[in-house]
């Protein structure tokens, strides 16, 4: 099986049914028009809905407990998590046995000549 996150569909149906109830470690790289690291942010939540339209609602737990984050419509990088403690190197939360990983790079865009 080919695990290239470019040959996976979209939205995978099946493990967005699993997603109900089961805990997201989430990381997310906020990079640069030059291609250099921002910001990272790390959390967790517990996932309350998954829909291909309206996206994965997270209710977060641990320091963000109370906020709710949407994650995109796109399960690609959504991975099952491997059993262990996970240190979250921003908040040093440590959070344990989460049932999936899933990370994301959001590259700011060039801003238009004359905006």
């Amino acid at each position: 099986m080919n695990d290239d996150i470019e040959s996976r569909e979209i939205w995978d149906a099946a493990l967005a049914d699993d997603l109900p109830g089961k805990v997201v470690l989430v990381g997310i790289s906020y990079i640069n028009e030059d291609g250099s690291l921002l910001e990272q942010q790390q959390f967790f939540g517990e996932v309350e809905s998954a829909h291909p339209r309206q996206g994965i609602l997270l209710s977060l737990r641990g320091r963000r407990s109370g906020e709710r984050y949407n994650l995109p419509p796109d399960t690609r990088s959504i991975n099952a998590a491997s059993p262990g403690e996970y240190s979250l190197r921003s908040t040093g939360e440590l959070v344990v046995d989460p049932d999936y990983t899933v990370t994301f790079s959001l590259r700011k865009q060039p801003r238009a000549h004359g905006a």
